[in-house]
């Protein structure tokens, strides 16, 4: 019996995988994490239970998966629009940090109104996050050098800043905690609604402008085209250096307000570890919700929801913190599966015929 493997390009996605994909792939991924589930003794259908049903019918749940999915939707959009230009901004976890900075120390050093000064640190953290991912920006578009490893890089000399700056200049409160002071009451976002801060409706905002930048203008057409064939984009006169440009800039405006919102918003004062990996969880988020910005927001409130459900199961079922993180490893991974799928149209032919057997060589005669 042989069996034939044939890969063949795909011209166009169906319809049912391309807007099927998220959905399978979460649901590929709670089953596989079910099998940890039993390891340990825990029943999925509990852990599941409590981390989703309880968390969504419980105020507590409630306002605590708001308030998480603040910085997770506008750090997806943040990898989400380069991205949608065939760039990857894997450097989220810097920008939101070098706008968290900017913010704090714009609270901390000016004495406006609130109605002032919160937006006034909005637009630094913006400024802050958009500078940080103008680099690898620019190198990828003037000397074609890989973003991907630029923004990583980038991401860690941010982190390194931040925790200088929190050590020395910007360093207060009372011992020798790395943190900064704490923000006045003009330097913090309001509070709308069951304790869920106005950062939510910032981030709100910015996936309608995000959406109607996408679907509603030339600019959101251009990086459609240069993100489909940039070769293409070229001859029809588009400058793929301004779309480079544009979406790596307004994506870490997006995560530096991302990281302002949430010093300003929940912390309270700016202190190592205060992100816990918001711009690395933005990948996934991105790759969830790639076809349209309100996709990122339900992929961005999904991530939220296993968050504070994974506490939640911690607490209550004893279940180890980690394997929030292995839900949503299985996440990333059954994504990479299902782009490939969605690439490439995969098929298996068997052959149930016995393989001819060569003949046997006949002697001459002696």
């Amino acid at each position: 019996m042989n069996v034939e493997v044939d890969l063949a390009a795909r011209e166009d996605v169906p319809l049912w995988l391309a807007y099927g994909t998220p959905v399978f792939t979460v649901l590929a991924a709670l089953a596989v994490s079910a099998v940890a589930l039993l390891v340990i003794d825990v029943s999925p259908l509990e852990a599941y239970s409590t981390m989703f049903v309880d968390t969504l019918t419980s105020d507590f749940g409630q306002t605590e998966t708001l308030i998480k999915s603040v910085p997770l939707i506008l750090t997806g959009l943040a990898v989400y629009l380069p991205l949608k230009a065939g760039l990857f901004n894997i450097g989220a976890e810097g920008q939101l940090v070098f706008g968290a900075i900017a913010g704090t120390w714009i609270g901390l050093n000016v004495s406006l109104p609130a109605v002032a000064l919160v937006p006034l640190m909005l637009f630094a953290a913006a400024v802050a996050g958009g500078f940080l991912a103008a680099i690898p920006a620019w190198l990828r578009a003037k000397w074609d050098v890989n973003e991907i490893i630029t923004s990583l890089l980038l991401s860690f000399v941010a982190l390194q800043i931040q925790s200088y700056l929190i050590r020395g200049p910007m360093q207060g409160g009372v011992g020798n905690f790395p943190q900064s002071a704490r923000l006045s009451d003009a330097a913090r976002i309001p509070e709308i609604f069951l304790g869920v801060h106005a950062g939510i409706l910032v981030a709100v905002l910015m996936v309608v402008v995000t959406y109607l930048l996408m679907t509603r203008t030339r600019l959101g057409f251009e990086i459609t085209f240069v993100g489909s064939n940039d070769q293409a984009a070229i001859q029809a006169g588009m400058s793929k250096y301004k779309v480079y440009l544009v979406v790596f800039i307004l994506g870490g405006a997006f995560a530096g307000i991302a990281g302002i919102s949430e010093i300003a918003g929940l912390q309270g004062r700016l202190r190592a570890g205060f992100e816990p990996g918001y711009g690395f969880t933005a990948i996934p988020i991105a790759l969830l919700g790639r076809n349209s910005a309100i996709k990122v927001m339900l992929a961005g409130l999904f991530f939220a929801l296993l968050f504070v459900g994974g506490t939640s199961m911690e607490v209550f079922l004893g279940v180890p913190a980690a394997l929030v993180e292995i839900i949503q490893a299985l996440v990333i991974l059954f994504l990479i599966t299902a782009e490939f799928f969605k690439s490439y149209r995969v098929s298996i032919g068997i052959d149930r015929k016995p393989s001819p057997t060569p003949a046997e060589p006949h002697g001459g005669d002696d």
